[in-house]
């Protein structure tokens, strides 16, 4: 039992550092990132997102800071209403992660 307690402890530890290590990234932040050509515009990046699926639209979007690199989440929900999860590097434009919400 002890052991199953120590590995259960370990295992939100090490969840709970990953979380913690995601920021929001402010507004007035997002700016200077884009004049500075440390990230791409927000349009372009979210137009990137709904390229992934045709008819959809932005319910949500943010754009966070991860281990050093900056990436924007956007919440798509196509035509047949299903929602999906799209995360591109907000300084290539490369999709990271495109899939459907759970």
């Amino acid at each position: 039992m002890k052991t199953f307690t120590a590995l259960f402890a370990a295992a939100t530890l090490a969840l709970g550092a990953n979380v913690a290590l995601a920021k929001d990234v402010q507004p007035d932040q997002v700016v200077k990132l884009v004049q500075s050509q440390q990230i791409q515009s927000l349009d372009v990046l979210k137009q990137k997102a709904l390229e992934q699926h045709s008819g959809s639209t932005v319910t949500d979007s943010e754009l966070e800071e991860e281990y050093g690199r900056y990436i924007y989440k956007v919440e798509l929900r196509d035509a047949q209403n299903v929602e999906w999860d799209v995360d591109l590097d907000a300084k290539t434009g490369e999709v990271l992660k495109n899939e459907r919400d759970s």
